[in-house]
């Protein structure tokens, strides 16, 4: 499998990206989507909004979605404690509010440390993630927010 079309320019290049734990998993995402990084706290629910959306905060006068991002990736839903956090990221034009179980660290990375996520099948639909990144702590999987939030999200998480 070949490297994406939109990480093929970024061989050799270097990129921040901000590293997290979900479920005993080490996930990552590129800074340049971030906005911040909050410390938990609880949100208020919406009636009827998608099984992976928490609720809302209330953002210095801007209301945005806490999505669980361990559920919206099918994985058991993330019990929020003292080091869980909000990583708040820019989708298309919407702004998020991520639950992680914590930030491992901010890192800087050659675009050669990303790898494809091996081919399993030949229907194989890579989804969320842009492949991995071999790291000294083992393996991130960098995950693309563009390609896990539509552009027509904003509607459905609108409180």
């Amino acid at each position: 499998m070949s490297k994406p079309q939109h990480l093929a320019g970024l061989v050799g290049d270097q990129m921040e990206i901000i590293a997290f734990r979900l479920q005993g998993q080490e996930f990552c995402v590129m800074t340049r989507t971030i906005r911040e990084i909050r410390g938990w706290s609880p949100s208020t629910p919406v009636p009827r909004s998608p099984h992976e959306m928490l609720g809302v905060i209330n953002l210095r006068g801007i209301v945005i979605p806490i999505i669980d991002l361990a559920t919206k990736l099918g994985m058991p839903a993330t019990v929020p404690n003292e080091r869980s956090a909000i990583v708040v990221a820019e989708v298309h034009t919407m702004i998020v509010g991520l639950l992680v179980d914590q930030v491992s660290d901010i890192l800087t990375i050659n675009g050669r440390q990303i790898q494809p996520i091996p081919d399993v099948a030949t229907s194989f639909e890579p989804g969320y993630s842009d492949g991995m990144i071999t790291h000294e702590n083992g393996m991130i999987c960098l995950l693309n927010l563009a390609r896990m939030f539509r552009v027509d999200d904003a509607d459905l998480y609108a409180a």
